[in-house]
């Protein structure tokens, strides 16, 4: 079969930080090929919706498949599938990816026949089977993970092992287009998959039942050796949970001479765990590090269910200030904030070296805030659950909590984007225009055209054409058993040793699974 497959278009905050290429996706379109089906690839963050329509035309394919990570593109995919639906009656169109896999019913109920079927889980590990079925009459409700709005497959199961499945980079036809920060250009590279923590505002968790499975680290030196990017983006949820995973990765990178240079996202208390690892992935290029805070006080991480002390974070942070890296962290803006807490987070923010991102506390279907919080929703629209927009009542009129959480924003830019900062990283954005790379250039001046209260109070007054169901009340108890995608099956989906395991679990604010 000849099969299309489609990431959709940038949300708010990739339009400025970062773009990062779909790597998901390429791996769906890597595990479609390997069962022999012809695949290409396009990319809505960097081409248009006239470009899809051109590759429609001109490939012909007998399927389409979305990749719906991200709820704000609902709408877009929904709509693609319609039109698409229209033009080609006889396409296969199916959508798979994170978001999608706990609202399924939800999104085919929306499409109203235009989507063939939702892949539930993992869809690297079952593309193959459902395209196979597809082409060959049989009932594809035979097939895991895959829901229809008259059936069900057996539930998703996941890849045998991170090493049989590679990404389809080949296919992309934009790669200078990715970036984030100063890797500009970048790639990205997973070398584990899951997370074995159980934060209430995350569904990495319940998506992957708790597990963690690791790629070899021949295979992830294979790999690095291939892309021809400098930049290197680790999409690990939770880079280096397991310090001898990380050192044997470490180790065939220095054997290799491979050098690159590395940007990644961790906890506090696994950088403080684990300092070795990062002492020698420094070594090796890594220039920045993402360490999620959440918040900056005992009981906004209380809230989050991180049992990382405040003490401990800012111990991390200054470990990884005194290795070298450019730190970066992210706050949780509570709907509940008044000016006074914006303006002690400015200040507090201001006082600090390092790059601080806010974004607002948003409950996603997955996680344990939408089940606590989902019947306060004060907009239902998909558009708006980017992480950018409040969707719960907020203390502060609406209009007023964008002012200010458009100016604490603003102030975070000028401080690392401003003139001041610009001193700074004007060298490295002229070297990069030299190369004819120009994200980063970019990047320092869409900030006030992208992040406008203004524009982010407009978004709320649009009349939505696609809307969540209303939910039910929320219950006392929740079951979280019913919050997963890939049903958890304890300690041996993790592959981690047993003083690890036990790292994780005294972490955790809940009882061991």
């Amino acid at each position: 079969m000849r099969v299309l497959a489609v990431h959709p278009s940038a949300l708010m905050y990739t339009k400025v930080f970062l773009r990062l290429e779909p790597l998901g996706l390429e791996l769906v379109a890597g595990a479609a090929r390997l069962a022999g089906h012809t695949v290409q690839i396009i990319d809505l963050q960097v081409e248009t919706h006239r470009d899809y329509w051109r590759m429609i035309e001109e490939f012909r394919p007998h399927a389409v498949c979305f990749s719906g990570s991200y709820l704000a593109n609902i709408p877009e995919i929904v709509d693609l599938c319609r039109e698409t639906r229209a033009r080609m009656p006889g396409v296969f169109l199916f959508v798979g990816g994170h978001s999608v896999s706990f609202i399924a019913r939800d999104v085919l109920t929306l499409a109203e026949g235009a989507i063939d079927c939702i892949l539930k889980g993992e869809g690297d590990a079952t593309v193959g089977r459902l395209l196979d079925a597809r082409q060959a009459g049989q009932d594809i409700t035979t097939v895991p993970g895959v829901v229809t709005m008259t059936g069900e497959g057996p539930p998703p199961v996941f890849v045998s092992s991170l090493d049989e499945i590679r990404p389809a980079r080949d296919l992309l036809r934009h790669r200078q287009k990715y970036f984030i920060g100063t890797l500009d250009p970048a790639a990205s590279i997973e070398f584990a998959r899951g997370c074995p923590w159980d934060c209430t505002f995350c569904s990495a968790w319940t998506f992957y039942g708790r597990s963690y499975r690791t790629a070899s680290p021949r295979v992830i030196a294979d790999e690095l050796e291939a892309i021809r990017e400098p930049g290197i983006f680790i999409v690990d949820d939770v880079a280096f949970v397991h310090a001898e995973h990380g050192m044997a990765i470490g180790e065939e990178i220095r054997r290799r001479g491979i050098r690159k240079e590395y940007y990644l996202e961790t906890r506090a208390d696994v950088l403080l765990r684990n300092k070795e690892v990062f002492r020698f992935w420094k070594e090796l290029g890594l220039s920045y590090i993402f360490i999620g805070m959440e918040a900056v006080d005992e009981e906004g991480l209380k809230h989050f269910r991180k049992r990382v002390s405040v003490d401990r974070n800012f111990e991390a942070l200054e470990f990884a200030r005194s290795l070298g890296l450019i730190v970066a962290i992210n706050i949780i803006a509570d709907p509940s904030w008044d000016r006074q807490r914006f303006e002690v987070i400015r200040q507090w923010c201001l006082e600090i070296p390092d790059i601080v991102n806010i974004s607002v506390t948003t409950p996603y279907p997955g996680t344990e805030i939408w089940h606590r919080e989902a019947r306060r929703l004060t907009t239902r629209d998909y558009r708006l659950f980017d992480i950018q927009h409040a969707v719960l009542p907020t203390t502060l009129p609406l209009e007023e909590f964008y002012e200010e959480l458009v100016k604490t924003q603003q102030v975070l830019n000028q401080k690392h984007l401003g003139w001041s900062a610009i001193k700074d990283t004007l060298g490295i954005a002229l070297r990069l225009a030299l190369r004819g790379q120009t994200n980063f250039l970019t990047m320092i001046w869409k900030f006030n055209s992208v992040f406008n209260p203004k524009l982010q109070l407009a978004d709320h007054r649009r009349v939505p054409r696609y809307e969540m169901p209303p939910q039910p009340e929320a219950t006392e108890k929740i079951d979280r058993k019913a919050l997963y995608v890939h049903a958890p099956v304890g300690r041996r989906s993790r592959t981690i040793d047993d003083a690890t395991e036990r790292f994780v679990d005294e972490t955790r604010m809940t009882p061991a699974e």
